[in-house]
């Protein structure tokens, strides 16, 4: 880098000779040299952790972007940040922690980028909030900044018809205990079913969040669905390594490809291929920290704009690995060029349409053209209605045409456990709409995941004749019919709050609506009868997130006072 470039570097602020030695006296006693402080200096925020298998690879990857960084004359600094699995918190009181860890990790990646001055940011992360809160601090941030991903996991032994993971144990369970499978085979799916580290092996809301990310511009094209014992994952890495630096003599930061045409396309990819319905949490949140909007509306448009183009477990019978050998993103945004914004940037400093000129449009098992389409429309869809005047997310490419409209008997309960329970005790008949209330952000507090209801639902064969309606959320690999992120949440007093056992509740995808079948002077009398509900008693970082975090319908972000 030229001398007059390196006099613009944010680095300088703190390290320039002879104003600022003895910041550099800390880097010496450390082993840096002059030679390394009159560099770019940029920061490599790392999730790894042992904690679970969707970061455990990061150290190794991180060494490789080392490399590149060196390469490239930067100086990379390692900073270790939060990584959380979504699946060791799944059904336990973790799950509480698990979106609100992402404002954690934005915070602290903000902090640490800020205190050190770094001129550009390596972010290297996995699992399912990772990635947003990575993305949400370099939006925040808007330094140079780029995105390595772990990349997916292989699929595991061969169960009920497909490649399994680890969430196939939960389904397993409920045919353990209904006779269906023997204790020996379900001890052989817990040993088989997670082959290898890397995130989840399904289009989860992990390697949805990291496809999206490519789609966005914020990962070197083609690198997103790299599976993680793939040494193609290391040579990206090191790519990526080199291309900060570039990116920080270019001045190409964040908010110049976290733009409106940035979030569109991927949004658009994610609707594409199916992903999970969290992409209606995270895309709201990292548009704000750009200073954007994205509402529960532009998700419905986008959405119901977009065919479904690429199937993927739990839409269909192939994993993520697969879908890499069959092309991965980029074939499938190649399909989508005539419904994506051709400018919009990517981190290779060119623009989209320049990055897809030489991809080819392949077709075939798992990725289809727009003339061909698994769904004429995309993953997600919003309900609205007098259950849900905010409204609702649904995922129609996860849920059988027959139960794309549904009319139910409510079944209310006031919680994830309480519901668990009754499902694992048999006490759900056919025709009936669980109601699970009071899970909401605020009101969880933290907006836990019912995906172990889903899961045992599905386990004793009950995915075509009952549904779940909740102010949580849901996995990315739920199937059947389901509303979940029902806002204004039960805690903040909406109509979800007011259901009662045996109401009839109508779930309408294609009309977009989602309806109580009470009148209004019913559900007012009985608001006004509406006791305050207990949800237990928080201390420490749960209790200040409950007390400032917003409406899932707006990303559930926090704000700045109660």
């Amino acid at each position: 880098m030229k001398e007059e470039q390196l006099a613009h570097l944010k680095s300088r602020d703190v390290l320039q000779k002879p104003e600022w030695s003895s910041v550099r006296a800390l880097f010496k006693g450390m082993g840096y040299s002059d030679y390394d402080l009159d560099r770019p200096q940029i920061g490599v925020f790392n999730t790894y952790n042992s904690g679970n298998p969707g970061n455990f690879s990061l150290k190794q990857v991180a060494e490789y972007a080392h490399r590149g960084i060196l390469q490239a004359g930067g100086n990379p600094v390692d900073i270790g940040v939060i990584g959380p699995c979504d699946g060791v918190g799944c059904g336990n009181t973790g799950m509480h922690y698990i979106l609100p860890s992402r404002e954690l990790l934005a915070d602290s990646v903000e902090s640490i980028a800020e205190l050190q001055h770094f001129d550009g940011i390596v972010l290297l992360g996995s699992c399912d909030k990772n990635i947003p809160g990575l993305l949400m601090a370099a939006a925040r941030l808007d330094l140079p900044a780029i995105l390595i991903n772990a990349g997916p996991a292989l699929g595991g032994m061969q169960f009920d018809g497909r490649a399994s993971d680890n969430s196939s144990m939960v389904e397993a369970l409920a045919m353990l205990r209904d006779g269906r499978i023997t204790q020996t085979q379900y001890d052989e799916l817990e040993n088989r079913s997670n082959p290898t580290c890397g995130s989840c092996s399904f289009l989860g809301t992990a390697n949805t969040m990291c496809a999206v990310t490519e789609a966005m511009g914020m990962m070197l094209p083609g690198s997103s669905m790299i599976p993680a014992v793939y040494a193609e994952r290391l040579r990206s890495a090191e790519e990526s390594g080199r291309r900060i630096v570039a990116m920080v003599e270019e001045g190409l930061n964040a908010r110049k490809i976290i733009s409106r045409k940035g979030l569109e396309n991927a949004l658009r990819l994610g609707m594409a291929i199916g992903g999970s319905t969290n992409m209606a949490l995270h895309f709201p949140a990292i548009a704000g920290e750009a200073g954007l909007s994205f509402s529960v509306d532009d998700i419905d448009r986008i959405g119901r704009g977009t065919p479904h183009i690429a199937n993927i477990y739990p839409n269909g019978p192939k994993n993520v690995p697969d879908f890499y050998e069959a092309g991965g993103v980029p074939p499938v945004m190649k399909h989508l060029l005539p419904l994506l914004h051709g400018d919009a940037l990517s981190c290779t400093g060119q623009t989209m349409e320049q990055v897809l000129s030489t991809v080819p449009a392949v077709e075939n098992e798992i990725i289809h053209s727009l003339e061909n389409p698994f769904h004429e429309s995309g993953s997600l869809a919003v309900v609205k209605g007098n259950l849900a005047p905010e409204g609702g997310i649904t995922k129609p490419t996860a849920i059988h045409p027959s139960m794309q409209t549904f009319s139910g008997t409510a079944l209310c309960f006031d919680s994830e456990d309480e519901a668990t329970r009754a499902v694992e005790e048999h006490r759900i008949p056919d025709g009936t709409v669980l109601i699970v209330r009071y899970e909401g952000p605020a009101g969880g507090p933290g907006m836990r995941e019912m995906v172990r209801i889903m899961k045992k639902l599905y386990g004793q064969g009950k995915a075509l004749t009952t549904a779940v309606v909740t102010d949580g959320r849901f996995s990315g690999t739920n199937n059947g019919c389901f509303v979940g992120h029902v806002s204004p949440e039960a805690a903040a007093g909406g109509p979800i709050a007011l259901v009662r056992d045996g109401d009839r509740v109508t779930i309408d995808i294609p009309a977009g609506s989602l309806t109580v079948h009470v009148s209004d002077e019913e559900l007012e009398r009985r608001r006004a009868s509406l006791l305050p509900h207990d949800h237990g008693r928080h201390t420490g970082y749960l209790a200040r997130y409950s007390a400032l975090v917003g409406s899932a319908a707006d990303g559930a972000v926090l704000r700045t006072r109660p």
